[in-house]
This record gives C-alpha cells, sequence and structure tokens, in this order.
C-alpha cells in the first residue's frame, strides 16, 4: 500500500507540473508557430498550424531585422550595454556592500541592512513619479542627463536591483569563516585586498545566480525603461521599442511577433546554458547560509 501511495503522489506530482509547464510555455508556442506565419494565416487561426513554414519564419525575421521603424540592432546593443553595466556593477557594489554589512557589527550597519530589505517591499508604481523629477534634478546638478541615457538608466538599475543583491549575498557571507579574513589581515592584507583576494573569488557561485536572475530582469524590464528612456526618445532598449514597433504595425501581426521573438531569444538562450549555474548557486547558498 505504502508503494502504491508513493507513486500515486508521484503521478499527482508529474500530472502537475506538466500543466504548470503547458500553462507557462503555451504563449511562447504561440509566438513561435505565428512567426510561421503570414498575417492572413495569423488571423484565420492563430492556434493552428495551417500556414506553417520555415521560409516564412526566416522571412519575418529578416523584414523585422532590416524595418528601419523597429530599429533592431541599435535597440540589442543598448539592452546589452544596459544589461552589462547594471550587472557588473550590481555584482561589484552589492557584494562591497554585503560584506561590510555583514562583518561590521554595529547599530548603523543593522539599520542600512533592515533598509536594503524595507525598500524591496515598496512598489516601483509609488516612486514613478519622483524618480523622474529627482533624475531630472540630479542631471542638472552633475551635468550628465539622467533622463533618456543609458547611465541613468544604469544608475536606476543599481538602485532597484541593490537591495535583493544585498539580501542574498549578506546571506551567503555569513557561511563564510571568520578565520580566512582573519589570516589575510595576518599576513599583511589590507581589508581591500582581503576582500578581493579571499572574499571575493568565494563568491562566484552566489554571484553567477544574481547575476542571471537580475539579467533576466534587466534584460526583459519594459516599465523603468519606458519612463526614463520613453518611447519617443533617440535611446531604446529592445522592449520599449518592441512597443513602439507594434504601434507602428498594429495589423502586420507576423512582424510583431517576430519582433518580440528576437526580443526574447537571447535571454532564453543565456537561461538555457546557465540553468545549471542558478541552480548550483541557490542550493550552495542556501546550505552555506
Amino acid at each position: 500500500m505504502k508503494i502504491k501511495e508513493k507513486t500515486s503522489k508521484v503521478v499527482a506530482k508529474m500530472v502537475v507540473a506538466i500543466i504548470i509547464a503547458i500553462y507557462v510555455l503555451f504563449p511562447f508556442f504561440l509566438v513561435v508557430v505565428n512567426c510561421c506565419k503570414t498575417t492572413d494565416d495569423i488571423t484565420a487561426n492563430p492556434i493552428g498550424f495551417n500556414g506553417v513554414s520555415f521560409s516564412n519564419f526566416i522571412q519575418n525575421l529578416t523584414d523585422v531585422i532590416n524595418n528601419t521603424h523597429f530599429q533592431f540592432w541599435p535597440a540589442f546593443f543598448t539592452s546589452v550595454v544596459v544589461t552589462v553595466l547594471s550587472l557588473v556593477l550590481l555584482a561589484l557594489f552589492g557584494a562591497m556592500a554585503a560584506w561590510v554589512i555583514c562583518r561590521n557589527k554595529t547599530k548603523w550597519s543593522a539599520v542600512i541592512y533592515f533598509t536594503f530589505i524595507a525598500s524591496m517591499i515598496i512598489p516601483f508604481q509609488v516612486v514613478m513619479l519622483p524618480l523622474i523629477s529627482s533624475f531630472k534634478d540630479v542631471g542638472n546638478f552633475i551635468g550628465i542627463p539622467m533622463i533618456q541615457s543609458i547611465p541613468g538608466l544604469v544608475f536606476a538599475y543599481l538602485g532597484f536591483g541593490g537591495a535583493m543583491t544585498v539580501f542574498i549575498l549578506n546571506g551567503f557571507i555569513k557561511g563564510i569563516p571568520m578565520e580566512l579574513e582573519e589570516a589575510a589581515s595576518i599576513d599583511g592584507c589590507s581589508p581591500e585586498q582581503t576582500f578581493f583576494i579571499v572574499i571575493f573569488p568565494l563568491l562566484k557561485p552566489v554571484i553567477t545566480t544574481i547575476t542571471i536572475l537580475n539579467g533576466m530582469w534587466i534584460w526583459n524590464d519594459y516599465l523603468l525603461p519606458s519612463i526614463l528612456l520613453q518611447q519617443n526618445g533617440p535611446v531604446k532598449t529592445l522592449p520599449v521599442a518592441v512597443q513602439a514597433f507594434v504601434g507602428s504595425y498594429v495589423k502586420q501581426w507576423n512582424l510583431i511577433l517576430g519582433a518580440a521573438f528576437l526580443a526574447i531569444i537571447p535571454i532564453l538562450i543565456l537561461f538555457f546554458f546557465a540553468q545549471k549555474q542558478i541552480m548550483d548557486g541557490m542550493i550552495e547558498g542556501a546550505v552555506k547560509g
């Protein structure tokens, strides 16, 4: 009886997992299938396979890439620059902040840590309007435009992504023995040398995890770039460019879905090759925390 009960539970879990997988993957399935059709075939039967062909797929993607209204390559380059810069700064500054907060057991370090945690529960919609006015004032003060510029967007991601980054890294650093830092100090290392030579290399698993998680968020994010870069601005990330493209080609669904596919596929490729690192980092972080 126990074996039958365990088998039924396993089967039930598999059924639930399959249902969830179908639910999650179905929108992507529609995008891929309809990328292989013409607009007439999509309108006639968006779910069916009528008119699906690989030649339509290649033609639709080629038309999207070469379309002057979409400007795929400038938007792609902007997304790459924003994502890479944001991830590098988040990993570096987040690790520094988490290490200092974790190792300095003072009242102020606890206040700063809980300030990071509290910022995670504040909805972005609450700070949308103050963010724009503050960025305009900061840009005027430092002489660098923070609106409709890549530095402004990267700075915003550093602020909004810093809380989760510090929270995860802080839990991981707690599991690193203090004896390693004491040995480095005895050998004559300064605090900076201790961090970069001893601590930072040990953070590789968890940094890989938070980099991938933040990377998927930053690459796919639409709301923040649409506010800071604005749809009519000269600089656009891929999600903003896709939205502007939809406004220009409301009836050409083959091109619209082709643009959406081109925006999705880079981060899917990254996740496919890095999913093992994500799981390893989460598991190791849980064990050390």
